[in-house]
């Protein structure tokens, strides 16, 4: 899932990565779907094998925020994710979530959660977890693939604003807010972990468990999922279909989650009537 928001750094060689990937094509068109992981260990390569050749294909890149909006989310989130009066974090954490909650912040700097909404107490939980499992955001995959197209003097777009990501979350209701909080918070203990076991799935190309994952984690909250994957899906799916009626290369890079799945794009666009075979 998304979000969550730069130059790789000259690392050690890491883990090697081959994600899946799709094709979507006609006599004058390619779209290449490539799910992504926005952080992972510094060093990892990814972007070998049939990216590769994909990468040097394009004529552009689609990301899920172009870069100015990207470098623009930060902002965003300072000025969505305060509460209107602060409530305290006991009062909406108990038991173990509330003991989950106390022993990831003390991994780091204090969330100062009493002032924040609950979608963003979650969104710092989920990127202190990143930062505890050693993953980057300079070493993700939009980070790589932004240089290499830039460096090759190649359009960068994206298929949403920051603002309208971060959205998604503040306008979910209260009880989907307060559930996915409440998850997060009560399997901190376990998140490096799961984490890394995500990172390993996606880097395999496991589609069957990143899907088991995924649904795991959302499929509780059906109104979260409605709304940052499923309906997501469909605007970028219908997006993909326009783009086929003009010539050319493109790489649509979006998390792995939502290229899984029934409600997946790679399914949906195949609904459509349009032929996806997965490449790598």
């Amino acid at each position: 899932m998304p979000l969550l928001l730069a130059a790789c750094g000259t690392a050690a060689p890491g883990p090697q990565a081959r994600p899946a990937m799709w094709l979507i094509e006609d006599d004058d068109t390619r779209v290449y779907l490539l799910g992504t992981m926005h952080a992972l260990p510094p060093g990892t390569d990814w972007d070998g094998g049939k990216v590769a050749s994909a990468i040097d294909a394009a004529d552009e890149l689609i990301l899920e925020l172009p870069p100015a909006e990207l470098a623009a989310a930060a902002d965003v989130f300072r000025d969505l994710a305060p509460r209107k009066s602060p409530l305290a974090i006991e009062a909406r954490l108990q038991g173990k979530a509330l003991l989950g909650y106390r022993a990831l912040e003390a991994s780091g700097r204090a969330f100062g959660a009493d002032g924040l909404d609950d979608w963003a107490v979650m969104v710092l939980m989920g990127q202190r977890v990143a930062q505890n499992a050693g993953l980057s955001p300079a070493d993700g995959v939009e980070t790589g693939l932004t240089e290499r197209f830039e460096a090759a003097d190649k359009p960068v777009g994206g298929l949403e604003t920051a603002r309208a990501q971060l959205m998604l979350f503040e306008t979910l209701d209260p009880a989907a807010q307060r559930a996915l909080l409440t998850r997060a918070a009560e399997e901190s203990g376990t998140a490096v972990k799961d984490v890394a076991a995500l990172t390993a799935a996606w880097g395999r190309g496991d589609v069957a468990a990143l899907e088991k994952v995924i649904n795991e984690d959302v499929d509780r909250v059906p109104a979260a999922r409605k709304a940052i994957i499923t309906d997501r899906n469909r605007i970028w799916s219908a997006w993909t279909k326009r783009r086929m009626a003009r010539p050319g290369t493109v790489l649509v890079a979006v998390g792995a989650g939502h290229l899984v799945g029934a409600d997946g794009m790679p399914a949906m666009l195949e609904a459509e009537g349009l032929r996806v075979v997965r490449v790598q």
